[in-house]
């Protein structure tokens, strides 16, 4: 199966409704939603890449938080002006993961999507991840190995890497899915509270979906295509990386099934 869904709790109450004056934006022919929707892009030394990512973005969504890495070149300019209202964060420490949290703290949008700034991400596929959100998902997992999905930016020892450590995730924590390691997803902004974030490099991703299952909440894979990198080189390291992956793994297999009490956000710097 490409996606799981945690089934509705028969004496679970029934969703508040939104107000009358509720402001509805128009995503598609078929679809119409209220929450606002911000964009978190952790970036550094990414000004090359900016304007194939920010071309894709629709333009229905509420906000844009660029998370700026200290970049040395015009990574910051080039964003204001491509997306004049964008939010500019500077990053206070190192590494994708704690990027990605001081992005979400500064968000104020329901719905929160994380994409990355090297142009491997099409921004027109956020529809298909707002609508698995609005249609009852807590968490929008995309997958480049679900029915649908693809990559044209994997090695065979990364794909290979990656169908492990999915498999035993999978195995470890009661998950079924097809992918683990993509920086991809959206989810409503009460999920924070249940998976406090508390890492600081691409194991991030891996961490938040352990979380998500860990916490019970209702996740929906999502197939998505990833592109080769447009400018630049990845920080990523395989081995590196997948050793601190294999890290997060033994750390959440042996903690505590619970709700933890650490603050899900750590405040950044909104310029």
């Amino acid at each position: 199966m490409n996606s799981f869904l945690r089934p509705a709790d028969a004496d679970e109450p029934p969703l508040t409704l939104l107000p009358d004056h509720a402001v509805y934006r128009p995503v598609s022919s078929h679809l119409a939603i209220a929450p606002p929707v911000s964009v978190v892009i952790p970036a550094m030394n990414e000004a090359e890449n900016l304007p194939y990512v920010f071309k894709t973005l629709p333009d229905w969504i509420h906000e844009v938080v660029l998370v700026d890495g200290n970049s040395t070149d015009d990574t910051v300019a080039v964003a204001r002006e491509l997306w004049p209202a964008v939010t500019v964060v500077t990053q206070r420490g190192k590494g994708k993961g704690d990027a990605l949290i001081s992005g979400f703290a500064a968000c104020t949008g329901e719905i929160i999507v994380m994409i990355d700034a090297d142009g491997s991400a099409d921004g027109n596929e956020i529809v298909s991840y707002v609508s698995a959100l609005v249609s009852g998902a807590d968490f929008a997992k995309g997958s480049r190995f679900a029915n649908g999905g693809g990559t044209d930016d994997m090695t065979p020892v990364r794909k290979l890497g990656n169908r492990v450590l999915t498999a035993l995730v999978n195995a470890k924590f009661g998950a079924r899915y097809t992918d683990l390691c993509y920086g991809y997803n959206a989810f409503w902004r009460h999920c924070l509270h249940h998976i406090a974030l508390d890492c600081a490099g691409f194991e991030v991703e891996t961490l938040m979906n352990i979380r998500v299952v860990k916490a019970g909440l209702r996740v929906q894979e999502i197939p998505s295509h990833e592109y080769n990198r447009i400018h630049g080189v990845s920080n990523l390291r395989a081995v590196r990386d997948g050793l601190r992956v294999l890290k997060v793994i033994a750390r959440e297999r042996g903690a505590r099934r619970k709700r933890l009490a650490r603050p899900a956000l750590i405040t950044g710097d909104a310029l």
